[in-house]
């Protein structure tokens, strides 16, 4: 049985999605605040972490990046009231690998747990060379190390990021719709009506502009994005 740490100070969140996950097979250990949540979180074993960012005691920023120092490998889904590009950012820079707005829809929190989940287990297959590495114009991703450099310069990218990149990177000069990269990237094969593409192809370009002079990744109106030189 899959485990879940829950670090949230509401009631009814906790509530409504310890039944849920409950209901769908998993063991759920619940915090209500940030230190027991850490303390939990650095002393037991856990296949997920959800945290709130507003929570008494130490706020689940801080929690992330504590535990990223002793963990790199357990997922972490951010929940919070707190939408805007520039939260979610702050968010992604402590350490977590996804986001999730409130209010939300427990079909779309049981989907990128699924996902999550996905991604961190370990794959027994063996490393492979050349297959694995991708180019693109000053851009090279290794799909086996797990790095990304332009122009010489590492991009330190989240899992989230790198999968999103290497489906670009996979179709290169192809637009790609954002169902196709919900579908591919967080295992969802139904639009979520939130702008989650959007803020993580905002945030891919900003770590990639860094490095180079022209923007690779660029926008279709009315379509969707591709990865293309001018």
């Amino acid at each position: 049985m899959k485990k879940i740490l829950l670090v949230e100070d509401d009631t009814r969140v906790c509530s409504f999605i310890n039944k849920g996950l409950t209901e769908n097979g998993f063991e759920v250990t619940i915090a209500m605040d940030g230190t027991l949540g850490l303390q939990l979180a650095l002393n037991s074993q856990f296949d997920l972490i959800i945290l709130d960012i507003m929570l008494p005691s130490i706020n689940g920023l801080e929690v992330c990046k504590q535990i990223r120092l002793q963990k790199s490998d357990v997922p972490i889904l951010f929940l919070t009231a707190m939408g805007s590009t520039e939260n979610v950012v702050i968010g992604l820079d402590s350490g977590a690998d996804d986001y999730l707005i409130k209010p939300f829809k427990f079909i779309e929190l049981l989907a990128r747990i699924k996902t999550l989940m996905r991604r961190g287990g370990k794959s027994e297959e063996p490393e492979t060379a050349s297959s694995d590495i991708y180019r693109f114009a000053d851009l090279v991703l290794n799909d086996t190390e797990k790095t990304v450099h332009r122009n010489e310069h590492e991009i330190s990218l989240t899992s989230t990021e790198f999968r999103l990149l290497l489906m670009f990177m996979k179709n290169p000069r192809k637009v790609l719709s954002r169902v196709d990269m919900l579908h591919e990237v967080w295992g969802v094969n139904f639009d979520m009506g939130t702008n989650v593409v959007d803020v993580y192809v905002n945030y891919l370009r900003k770590k990639m502009d860094k490095y180079g002079d022209q923007k690779l990744i660029q926008t279709v109106i009315g379509m969707g994005y591709v990865l293309k030189e001018y």
